[in-house]
């Protein structure tokens, strides 16, 4: 069945998924870590943990999300100072301005992964960097858990949609990971990982 990923999809999850927020995504260590802080935008930014590492990481954040509880994390640490939470529906939100760095992990837009992607991508500045991490096409939950249509992406589609000379692809791959669900139960997964640079001109 496709899903609409619409408000309430997103709060009825979370209600769900209870309180328990997973790590910082490790694609955040292998992707962002030699970059230079700047602005940074996390679109789609779900429970905050990829906003607090780059905040951590010395990046001024705009984290939006659909869902309030993005928007509103409980409770508040000194890397809040570094991030401002917007609650907004990121098909009909513009920024202000572009971001040296756009991220983006396991968004579930109402519009498809590749629109989704490329209507980010504008938001990137001259010389920028974006980075996409989405469930693949055959990434599926363990115990038959298969994700939502409308949910996945391929590393191929991805890289057709940042074409040169505007971009410029560094990372392209298929990963595979374990991530402990709230049953402390291992769930394998199969990301979808490109990080791109924009041109500066």
């Amino acid at each position: 069945m496709t899903e609409t990923f619409g408000a309430e999809y997103w709060r009825a999850h979370w209600a769900e998924a209870g309180h328990g927020a997973p790590p910082p995504h490790p694609a955040l260590d292998t992707e962002v870590t030699g970059l230079a802080p700047g602005t940074a935008l996390d679109a789609g930014s779900g429970e905050g943990a990829e906003a607090r590492w780059l905040a951590a990481h010395g990046w001024t954040v705009t984290a939006v999300d659909l869902a309030a509880r993005a928007a509103g994390p409980t409770g508040t640490t000194p890397l809040d100072d570094a991030i401002t939470w917007i609650e907004s529906d990121l098909t009909t939100w513009e920024p202000p301005d572009p971001f040296a760095l756009v991220t983006t992990f396991y968004a579930h837009p109402t519009i498809g992964q590749l629109a989704f992607y490329d209507r980010i991508a504008r938001w990137v500045a001259p010389g920028g960097t974006l980075l996409i991490v989405g469930h693949a096409h055959d990434g599926g939950h363990a115990r038959g858990h298969a994700h939502p249509d409308g949910a996945t992406a391929d590393v191929e589609g991805v890289r057709a949609l940042l074409a040169a000379p505007a971009w410029t692809i560094e990372t392209a791959e298929y990963r595979d990971r374990a991530l402990a669900d709230r049953h402390g139960r291992a769930m394998p997964l199969r990301d979808v990982v490109v990080r791109a640079r924009r041109s500066d001109r």
